[in-house]
Parts: structure tokens; sequence; C-alpha cells
């Protein structure tokens, strides 16, 4: 699960994504990022790449989803300097909220934001660690729309890509960049 820092970053990150076969049922290959976050290296690669990547792009915010999306996104918004939304689990945040309740292969789930979150125009980069099927992301990227702000893009580190989460994000409008995909469930 190492690799030598002359890889491209991309592989470098990807040389530190533990795959946890049978988790959290069989069949299933968890890609866990928790490695690449405990060596100090390797997340501070991974928190560059996206640096660079919105660096130019001047987004307003960054948004992250429950609970990953917020290491991430949280450090991204420090170092361009600019605003952290969380998107949270249903009755996790304290004020007034706006909720979006989306689809998951085993029943449904709800994520929140507070109202006053984002403004009309606001131009928002909407984060989280991995795109599987992609609901999450699509009932961030409602929310925020909902509250007349731009998703300019859609990051998340992994992609699972024979889930076809980002081939639905995209054909519904949300550009994404991801850093590293693995094939298989």
């Amino acid at each position: 699960m190492t690799s030598e820092p002359t890889d491209s970053p991309s592989q470098y990150i990807k040389s530190h994504i533990r795959t946890v076969p049978d988790w959290p049922s069989a069949g299933v290959q968890f890609r866990d990022i928790t490695p690449l976050l405990s060596n100090p290296r390797v997340f501070r690669v991974l928190i560059d790449q996206f640096v660079h990547r919105y660096f130019d792009v001047r987004p307003t915010a960054i948004a992250g989803l429950d609970a990953r999306g917020f290491i991430i996104g949280s450090v991204l918004a420090y170092e361009l300097n600019i605003g952290f939304v969380p998107i949270r689990k249903k009755g996790k945040l304290p004020y007034q909220t706006l909720e979006e309740t989306y689809e998951l292969e085993y029943g449904s789930a709800t994520v929140e934001m507070h109202t006053d979150a984002v403004r009309a125009g606001d131009r928002v980069v909407l984060v989280d660690d991995l795109i599987a099927t992609g609901g999450t992301m699509m009932a961030g990227k409602k929310l925020l729309e909902r509250l007349g702000a731009q998703v300019i893009e859609g990051a998340a580190i992994v992609d699972l890509p024979e889930l076809r989460g980002s081939m639905r994000l995209r054909a519904a409008g949300l550009p994404l960049f991801t850093l590293v995909a693995f094939d298989g469930v």
C-alpha cells in the first residue's frame, strides 16, 4: 500500500487507499481513505491537487458532504481562504434547514443544510470522498441550487465508475473532478 513519491500524484494517492473486502457486506470492496489521511505527506499531496484545481477558478464556498467530505472540504476551503458549508445527515443541524431526500440501493436517506449557508449567485464546489451511485452528491447539488447557488463542480477523491454515479451526475449537468478510479465494486 505504498509507492514512491515519484509516481504521478493520482497514482501516489491511489496507492494509499486501502481496499477492505466484504465490508460492509459480502461482495463489496470498500475503498478506505483513512491511510492517506493519516500520512501527512500523502494528505498534503491530496489537498494540493484540489487547491491547484480550484485556485484560479475562485469558488465563493466549498460545500462538504457528511462526513468524509468535511475532512477534505474544510481543509480545501481554508487553503483557498473561502467559507465552508456542511451538508449533513438529517437532524444534525441546529438552525433552520432545507432538506433533500434521495434513493439508495437499500432505501432512502436525507441530507440537509442551513437555509442561510449560501446566497443566490454563490459559486460552490461540492466535495465528497467518493462517488458511488451519485445519490448523495446529487442531493447536495439540489440543495445548493434551491438556495440559488451555482454548483460549478463536484469533486471527489475516488470514482467507482461501475456504479455509474459519475455518469448520472454528468448527465444531470454537474461537471466532476476525481483523482482516482477503482474498477470493480
